[in-house]
């Protein structure tokens, strides 16, 4: 399954025809640009994708990057996606989609502290909030949700084209004894388990 959108054929066109092409010029050259297609096409993959128990999901596929508190003491956890994870995004609970908010900026490495600058779509949702904040080749940021939306834990909201960081910002009832992964720990969208309450705290 590929990622929704016909965007996404943009990207692989040019390189299979270029390919086609320059086959009849060089093989070399033309087997690596349909190389190249082939690799866009595999870039935008959706699998689908199982929850592995209660709790707040990671909203995208790669290593958090991010676990600290923000200035209004809700906890961050943010995930680097490099270019070989899956780029499609999930919510990380249920919710009403409240707002979706674009703001522009630049295009630093997505793992840099420079990336807070960067472009960025804000998704609220009820007592949460996913941010998708674009890095230095992600420079299309494609949500599939808009306000009123119902979601359920692990729908796709959202895909970001090429290395990227998506960030969860947790409910406040969620604190640090609440999270179950730490900085460099490999995730799956729609699958991991990055936070959850215990029984006697819900």
């Amino acid at each position: 399954m590929l990622a929704r959108g016909s965007w996404k054929w943009t990207y692989a066109l040019p390189a299979a025809v270029a390919g086609a092409a320059l086959l009849l010029v060089s093989s070399l050259w033309g087997v690596a640009a349909l190389a190249l297609a082939g690799f866009v096409v595999w870039f935008h993959r959706d699998p689908e994708r199982t929850p592995e128990g209660r709790g707040v999901l990671t909203p995208a596929d790669g290593k958090v990057s991010v676990a600290r508190e923000t200035d209004d003491g809700r906890l961050r956890v943010g995930v680097f996606m490099n270019v070989h994870d899956v780029h499609v995004n999930r919510a990380p609970l249920a919710g009403t989609v409240e707002a979706v908010e674009h703001r522009d900026g630049g295009h630093r490495p997505a793992f840099d502290k420079e990336s807070e600058r960067n472009e960025r779509v804000r998704v609220t949702c009820d007592d949460y909030e996913v941010v998708l904040i674009a890095g230095a080749f992600a420079r299309r940021i494609h949500p599939y949700v808009e306000p009123g939306d119902d979601l359920a834990r692990g729908d796709r909201i959202s895909h970001i084209s090429f290395g990227s960081r998506a960030d969860v910002v947790l409910p406040r009832e969620y604190d640090r004894d609440d999270l179950l992964v730490e900085n460099g720990e490999k995730v799956s969208a729609g699958e991991t388990v990055v936070a959850r309450r215990s029984p006697n705290r819900e």
